[in-house]
């Protein structure tokens, strides 16, 4: 009862300075709106990521040209192009949990079809490609084995391509000519938009890796990388040993001219990233929570000094030290607790407001809900346990003079 009847009293002292009371705990609002503001852009923005980074395809370990020392001078990763066919074709041959394996070679370049023409990446791949990137066919189909081995002029289109060259008819069976070599389009793939590193990843035409090599850049021998499916995710990392280990073997123990990596590397990297932006967002929000605990127990100390005769009264008709000090920290409570929910509220709209305005990824988590809430508590008792215990401790006496 004694509770209940000092949260009345703490309650009514509230009410008598609304306006006051509402600006006390508006810093407290405004530190939990950013705390769940930010944490949802950082939340979303993480998970628009991992997205990104799993469109790339599932259990994916890539093979990329290492670095080559010319005259002593180290080129770095990628200078030394010697990845070739015969070692993707190795990898698939020998390679224990390797369910499919692909080649790829890239060159921008214009293309050519119905009567339009655009710029875009030609991608020389093997028919697994597709597998190891998760990535459907929208129409017709990919091309196969046969038309690898006989460097048929066939190729699949991405959507923007055939947005951009065929809007108005279906380009199934139609002509693109690449370097004026006609391909008969034999499939377009399903859309995936922008990859991780912002690429558009629809703008492609695919085509044998063959054809490539023999009819289109005859002056290639090598590929850029290979790309590789695993059979799980806890086989990935014994699978990325054994390619090194024969990628090393078919080069006769010389100095390592390639790299092995694995999707999970490139995820978690990515995750870090994300990660440590959100906990950057947070901690920044979370200083305006703490400037609103400092607003808040800068006006209860205000308020001790403004009600010293009250709680001289108090004391004097027989008080205790333990009741007056609730008061005050009941109505410090009261202030943070009702900043944090309109806080929530605030934080919440905001975020959907940015999602649907600016188009911002947004993830509100009931995490960031329970933290923001909780901290806003922790402020309002921490901050008001000075002014409260300082108002506890007022002699009756002295109090009772105080004008």
């Amino acid at each position: 009862m004694r509770f209940i009847a000092t949260t009345v009293i703490s309650l009514r002292a509230l009410r008598r300075n609304k306006m006051r009371s509402f600006l006390t705990a508006l810093g407290i609002i405004i530190g939990v709106g950013a705390v769940i503001t930010m944490v949802s852009i950082g939340n979303g923005a993480k998970a628009q990521v991992e997205a990104q980074v799993a469109s790339l395809g599932n259990n994916v370990i890539s093979v990329f040209p290492g670095s080559a020392t010319t005259s002593g001078a180290r080129g770095g990763m990628g200078s030394s192009n010697t990845l070739t066919v015969d070692d993707a074709l190795a990898i698939q041959r020998e390679i224990l949990g390797a369910v499919a394996v692909s080649p790829e070679l890239r060159h921008g370049d214009q293309v050519l079809g119905n009567g339009l023409n655009w710029r875009t990446q030609i991608h020389g791949v093997a028919p697994d490609f597709l597998s190891i990137r998760a990535w459907s066919i929208r129409a017709g189909d990919i091309f196969s084995e046969a038309d690898v081995r006989s460097n048929a002029k066939v190729c699949v289109i991405g959507d923007t391509i055939a947005r951009q060259l065929y809007p108005d008819i279906d380009p199934l069976g139609q002509t693109l000519r690449i370097r004026n070599i006609p391909f008969r389009i034999v499939g377009v793939l399903s859309s995936k938009g922008y990859n991780y590193f912002g690429a558009d990843q629809d703008d492609v035409v695919l085509v044998p890796y063959s054809s490539f090599m023999t009819r289109v850049f005859r002056w290639r021998r090598t590929v850029n990388n290979i790309l590789i499916e695993a059979s799980s995710a806890e086989a990935m990392p014994r699978i990325q040993e054994d390619i090194t280990a024969l990628l090393a073997q078919r080069r006769s123990g010389r100095e390592p001219d390639f790299t092995v990596r694995n999707q999970l590397e490139l995820a978690a990297a990515a995750s870090e990233t994300s990660r440590t932006m959100t906990q950057l967002l947070a901690g920044i929000a979370f200083v305006s929570l703490v400037v609103g605990g400092i607003g808040i127990m800068n006006i209860m100390l205000v308020s001790v000094t403004e009600r010293t005769r009250e709680i001289g009264i108090r004391l004097a008709i027989g008080a205790h030290d333990r009741d007056v000090r609730l008061q005050f920290l009941i109505e410090a409570m009261i202030l943070s607790a009702m900043g944090g929910i309109i806080g929530v509220i605030l934080g919440v709209t905001v975020s959907e407001m940015l999602s649907h305005f600016n188009g911002w990824p947004v993830l509100v988590s009931t995490e960031s809900v329970v933290v923001a809430v909780a901290f806003s508590a922790a402020v309002g008792v921490g901050f008001g346990f000075y002014p409260a215990h300082k108002a506890a401790k007022l002699d009756p006496i002295d109090a009772l003079r105080f004008e």
